[in-house]
């Protein structure tokens, strides 16, 4: 094992990912003239999934939405965290993770479409959504790669099919 923690760098892949798409939904909406909309409203989504909406405002569905945000960021740093650890004993594990990524992100803008028939979102738009999340897995990837210099043999061991150590 190495001298750094591959829940600290989940942890922080995951706060640097929600924060991306946070700031980067607070300047879609302030461009839009709502500022903390997409929040809201994801939000109250939340709530009318919990169960039917009491009397709590936009606050607290904010901040439950945003506690909600941060915690499933972090689930997925750590997974990639542990993803990008495991690729140092096998490499071809990346390559896994390249098809995997691509194929989550396209069921994850699946699901944003059929979320907006269901629910109340409005005018947040499946590309806002995609650009949100290309940003974020963009800054996850460049902390993760970072953080552990040898990913950038590990890829290309996978990608090039050799063995480790070949």
């Amino acid at each position: 094992m190495r001298g750094h923690s591959v829940a600290r760098e989940g942890v922080m892949a995951g706060i640097i990912g929600a924060t991306a798409v946070a700031v980067w939904f607070l300047i879609v909406d302030s461009v839009g003239g709502h500022p903390l909309y997409t929040p809201r409203v994801l939000g109250t989504a939340l709530f009318s999934v919990l169960g039917p909406l009491g009397t709590e405002g936009p606050a607290v569905h904010i901040v439950a939405y945003t506690i909600f945000h941060y915690a499933a960021f972090i689930i997925v740093g750590a997974i990639a965290s542990v993803i990008v650890h495991w690729a140092e004993r096998e490499p071809s594990v990346l390559a896994g993770l390249l098809i995997l990524f691509v194929a989550f992100e396209l069921g994850f803008y699946g699901f944003t479409a059929m979320l907006a028939d269901w629910l109340p979102i409005g005018a947040l738009a499946w590309y806002q959504v995609a650009a949100g999340n290309l940003i974020a897995a963009a800054l996850m990837g460049i902390y993760l790669w970072r953080a552990n210099p040898a990913l950038t043999r590990e890829f290309t061991q996978a990608l090039d099919g050799r063995e480790h150590g070949a």
